[in-house]
């Protein structure tokens, strides 16, 4: 079987880049796909020390003083991409939006993974707004990416209950391990050729267990 390789767009601790990689090596996508590459935006990052732990190459394109457009600094990551032949992205802790063109290159091909349940709580403060607002259920959505915030079709969704006395780190913490679970899933079920999207509907073949 030919694996699907991965490029990995991160910036900051890669945790879930670091279960996916795991997941490459001797998981559920161990003869599915394989990380190629990883870029980070941020000097300092914790995500490339995990990708050197893990004999993964990184590059650092840094966006806190680039002076051109998103377009400008998005094609500096499709030709690193491109020279690894990545054929999916993911966007795991990518703290910065993407273009169109870049979604358009990789033929939507990219992925993202949000800790709430999408439509709701959007953003870079998901667990801080569903403690406000006083939900029951929180829980993490993986998705195909586009040119909004947490914004394209939705692949896998896990719900995880809020308790009375969660704060933010504790709802984080159990969501977090929901996460390293869903964001392989839905590589895999990418890998397989199960995902068929219909407008925002993903249509996936058979059953999926997380």
């Amino acid at each position: 079987m030919v694996k699907t390789k991965i490029g990995a767009l991160a910036s900051g601790s890669g945790s879930n880049f670091e279960e996916i990689v795991k997941a490459c090596e001797n998981g559920i996508l161990e003869n599915k796909a394989t990380i190629e590459v990883l870029i980070s935006n941020k000097n300092g990052a914790y995500c490339m020390e995990r990708a050197k732990n893990h004999n993964v190459p990184y590059v650092l394109i840094e966006s806190d003083n680039h002076q051109g457009t998103r377009e400008d600094f998005d094609q500096k990551m499709i030709e690193v991409l491109d020279k690894y032949n990545c054929e999916l992205i993911l966007l795991v802790g990518y703290m910065r939006f993407v273009s169109g063109l870049f979604i358009n290159h990789f033929n939507g091909n990219v992925m993202n993974i949000h800790p709430a349940l999408l439509p709701s709580f959007k953003g870079m403060h998901a667990h801080e707004d569903a403690l406000t607002y006083g939900v029951k259920i929180s829980g993490v959505t993986v998705h195909f990416a586009d040119v909004h915030e947490d914004h394209g079709p939705i692949i896998i969704q896990k719900a995880v209950p809020v308790y009375d006395t969660d704060n933010k780190e504790t709802l984080g913490a159990r969501i977090l391990k929901w996460e390293h679970k869903a964001f392989p899933k839905a590589i895999e079920l990418f890998c397989d050729g199960r995902l068929h999207i219909d407008g925002r509907l993903v249509r996936i073949e058979g059953e999926v267990k997380l």
